[in-house]
């Protein structure tokens, strides 16, 4: 026995000295390292052994390290790779051989590949490229299934022409589509568009590639890729028969789960109450209901929203809010009738009244008017004016004259 457990012992040694890294040991770099596009924001890296590395080494691994648009690596035992990765600003990678064993490392040299970035003038490609989904039922099926829309806005380059017209792809695993439904601006350039039904899954977490070129009579219109992760980019619907009741101070509301290929319990809410007199109160819930106390004698308005939540996909938007609906009624309080029968009290009284002093002029009976005292002042004005024409004595004694009679009467009337 003891000889046989000598002889496997000595095969594992020799065995693991083979497969040591040793100093004199060269791991020879890949042959034929390619990069290919194979769709929107999508490359395939392949590359080949290098034949005169031998089969020596069973473990032999490979270092892929993307140099551009961004830094990542990561290492396969494959010799080819995808990647998804903007293209626009070009795509550069590289590949080497590795041997790891325990905390030793033996490396090869990096072998490169490039791909270049598109031409195209500086400034001419889209800006602010945002996207939404949104899931509805299918109604052309008898079967309960569920069609993804998809909603793409963006803005102009600054420095695009006039006469620049856009246009937008977008690739969701192999399939591939062109946007047949477009918004334009003033200039008659398309800056939105809109797909009612894509190859989207109503659960999608591949992320999603949109690809956006142009172009123009005056310039080369630079393209643009971007990538977005459907789940961050889904909006849900509004929840539906949104229903509210009202006993005294206690407010009821119940609704149903957004039309959603996901189940009930994937959703989380928000309630807002509100109404005219400024009061505002939004609270979350996970449950199909919410109860709150008012003050009994206002009417309000209630709302619903909601989005998916963590515990079955990676949270994303909310949904829009549900329309409006109205529960309650207006009530004045005691005061306040009484502020405003006062109110409507005196305003008649005030307008019967004027009325009445219009039609009896009573005004004029009860404040009449004070009789002014005569005066010879406009004789004074008279004789004077027509004494002008004399000499300048003359007039002087003609008003000697006028004034004599009045110092008299003044006189006798004091006495």
């Amino acid at each position: 026995m003891m000889p046989v457990f000598l002889i496997l012992l000595g095969a594992v040694e020799t065995l693991q000295t083979d497969l040591l890294p040793d100093k004199k040991f060269l791991l020879l770099p890949p042959m034929n390292f390619t990069i290919k596009v194979t769709g929107l924001a999508q490359v395939l890296l392949y590359w080949e052994p290098n034949p005169d590395q031998g089969q020596r080494n069973v473990n032999l691994k490979y270092h892929v390290k993307i140099n551009a648009p961004q830094e990542e690596d990561y290492e396969t035992r494959n010799t080819q790779s995808k990647c998804e990765t903007t293209l626009h600003e070009g795509f550069s990678a590289s590949v080497r051989t590795i041997l790891r064993r325990g905390h030793s490392l033996l490396a090869s040299s990096w072998v490169s590949a490039e791909h270049k970035a598109p031409p195209g003038s500086p400034g001419t490609s889209i800006v602010n490229l945002t996207c939404t989904t949104n899931t509805a039922a299918d109604d052309d099926t008898n079967l309960k299934s569920y069609q993804v829309s998809l909603h793409c806005t963006w803005l102009a380059g600054k420095d695009a022409p006039e006469d620049t017209q856009y246009f937008l792809y977008y690739r969701y695993g192999p399939w591939t589509e062109e946007c047949q439904e477009y918004s334009k601006d003033t200039l008659n350039r398309n800056t939105a568009c809109w797909f009612p039904r894509t190859f989207i899954h109503s659960k999608a977490r591949d992320r999603l590639a949109v690809h956006v070129n142009g172009s123009s009579k005056h310039a080369a219109i630079k393209p643009s890729d971007q990538l977005f992760d459907t789940q961050a980019i889904d909006q849900p619907n509004p929840p539906i028969n949104v229903t509210a009741e009202m006993e005294g101070s206690r407010l009821s509301i119940h609704w149903e789960k957004p039309v959603s290929a996901f189940p009930v319990h994937c959703f989380e809410y928000e309630v807002k109450i509100y109404n005219t007199k400024g009061y505002f109160q939004v609270e979350k819930t996970t449950t199909h209901a919410f109860v709150s106390t008012t003050d009994g004698v206002s009417q309000y308005s209630i709302q619903v929203r909601a989005t998916v939540s963590p515990q079955c996909r990676a949270m994303g938007l909310w949904s829009k809010w549900s329309q409006p609906i109205s529960v309650g009624k207006e009530q004045k309080r005691i005061t306040e009738w009484f502020l405003i029968a006062l109110t409507a009290t005196v305003c008649v009284i005030s307008l019967t009244s004027l009325l009445l002093c219009r039609m009896y002029h009573l005004w004029t009976k009860l404040f009449p008017p004070v009789p002014a005292p005569k005066s010879n002042i406009k004789d004074l004005i008279v004789t004077t004016n027509c004494e002008k024409a004399v000499s300048s004595e003359t007039e002087i004694e003609g008003i000697t004259y006028v004034e004599e009679p009045l110092f008299e009467i003044t006189e006798s009337s004091v006495f």
